[in-house]
């Protein structure tokens, strides 16, 4: 994410959150499912990819043959798959995994992913107080979504709760009021949130 990591670290240190940075096979599913809860605020930065009609999100691990033998179960029920070469997890992963409780202390998610409308229930389920997500496809080129979501991050260091950060951010594009010309087709980022909007964190 470049110079908006540095950005969103420095917004929440200036909140006072201590920030951890994790990228790319620092990310395993055990961290997933055992660490999240350590943690009031989790970005997670993923994508997708499709395997045999069924959408899987990037973890960050590598797949090898021992983490097949560890999570047989969730290979064998098509829960996880390592087709390209990099662990990925399904909606039925996060829906068996994610239980209630799980997640008490996460005060706020925010996935920077495609789809990731279609899992903010589990985590939601699982505890965290308000989920961000993106509600569509996105890119992951280095660039506008991560603008945006740094937008969010910045707006909620000066003490918007969660719907005035997300809405301010979302607000112009659906006015119309960042085209140049009347002609230009307009855009609305496809970010929204699930819980509590009145959080501040």
């Amino acid at each position: 994410m470049g110079q908006y990591a540095k950005d969103m670290t420095y917004y929440l240190s200036h909140s006072g959150y201590n920030v951890t940075m994790l990228t790319n096979t620092q990310v395993t599913v055990n961290f997933l499912l055992t660490q999240l809860n350590n943690y009031s605020i989790v970005i997670w930065r993923t994508n997708t990819y499709t395997w045999k009609h069924i959408e899987y999100w990037y973890v960050g691990e590598l797949a090898t043959p021992a983490l097949e033998i560890q999570y047989a179960q969730d290979f064998v029920n098509g829960f996880m798959n390592g087709n390209a070469g990099i662990l990925g997890v399904n909606l039925n992963f996060f829906a068996e995994h994610f239980t209630a409780g799980m997640l008490n202390n996460v005060k706020l998610m925010i996935f920077i992913s495609t789809d990731s409308d279609s899992f903010a229930t589990f985590f939601l389920s699982a505890g965290a107080t308000t989920v961000i997500f993106a509600n569509g496809p996105i890119s992951l080129d280095f660039g506008q979504t991560d603008d945006l979501t740094n937008q969010v991050i910045a707006s909620l260091s000066m003490g918007q709760n969660v719907y005035s950060a997300v809405y301010g951010v979302v607000s112009p594009f659906i006015q119309n009021a960042n085209t140049e010309d009347p002609l230009d087709t307009s855009y609305s980022p496809p970010f929204w949130y699930q819980g509590d909007g009145t959080l501040i964190i």
